[in-house]
């Protein structure tokens, strides 16, 4: 299973809200990530507005597609464009889930962490 962190940028006056949205994501949308490939799907909020995802999938992209196709996300991804800015996902013309940046990993503890793969700036 492959992790992914990634960033979006919640407009700063609609924090509260956001917040609240997600304390009852609908039960179809769920599912829908679950059935697509999105394993331990976190979202962390700064004070700020920055948004920080984490995800487990075998493939990002194909659950990406995956949720894509499905109704529940078009209609999701609509309601929560609005509280993303332009940079951040959102009136970019992109739902937030196409437009946010993913982030490196650099570092992952495990029980046998070793000096394997390296960050590479050049990315």
């Amino acid at each position: 299973m492959n992790r992914y962190c990634f960033c979006l940028q919640v407009k700063p006056d609609r924090l509260d809200e956001y917040v609240d949205r997600h304390r009852e994501v609908w039960p179809d949308m769920q599912a829908a990530l679950r059935d697509s490939g999105w394993h331990n799907y976190s979202l962390f909020l700064r004070e700020d507005g920055l948004l920080i995802g984490y995800v487990e999938a075998d493939d990002l992209e194909a659950a990406q597609r995956a949720m894509a196709a499905t109704e529940v996300n078009t209609r999701w991804q609509a309601e929560m464009t609005e509280f993303f800015t332009a940079a951040g996902g959102g009136s970019n013309g992109r739902p937030p889930d196409e437009s946010f940046v993913l982030l490196p990993e650099i570092f992952h503890l495990t029980e046998t962490t070793s000096a394997g793969d390296r960050y590479d700036s050049r990315n």
